[in-house]
């Protein structure tokens, strides 16, 4: 078998890069983020999430605003325009209580999926046991 390389990670292998979508968890990183910040703008999660993402694969700057646009419509994060100071008028995101509940729901939901993870990494490395039968049937 060929030795896989990550174009992002080197040899640091395997990696969640070339595991599918899992950029889907930018939505509870970017909750906690604002839960833990007050308010921050964009920019500033974006500096942000990459140290604090559930995975390791390469967070898209676009997925951010995505999701911050989706929680807005969904009542779970408010926005303003902050003017004034130098440069351009910002755009600053804030967790509403709405926003509070779902990031306690993603807790939940992330808690129940580390386990099975868990146990899925587990039951994947053991050795196979070959004496028994499996309990998986074919139809």
């Amino acid at each position: 078998m060929p030795a896989r390389i990550c174009p992002r990670h080197g040899d640091r292998y395997p990696c969640t890069c070339a595991m599918g979508n899992l950029y889907r968890f930018v939505e509870p990183v970017v909750l906690l983020l604002l839960r833990k910040s007050g308010s921050c703008t964009g920019y500033d999660l974006s500096r942000e999430l990459q140290r604090h993402a559930l995975t390791d694969a390469a967070i898209e700057k676009g997925a951010i605003y995505r999701v911050l646009r989706q929680l807005e419509a969904n009542g779970n994060v408010s926005s303003e325009w902050k003017t004034g100071g130098a440069g351009p008028a910002r755009r600053v995101y804030r967790l509403t209580r709405a926003g509070e509940q779902h990031l306690g729901e993603w807790a939940t939901v992330l808690g129940h999926l580390s386990k099975s993870m868990s146990r899925f990494a587990r039951e994947a490395q053991a050795p196979p046991d070959r004496g028994r039968s499996s309990r998986i049937r074919s139809s």
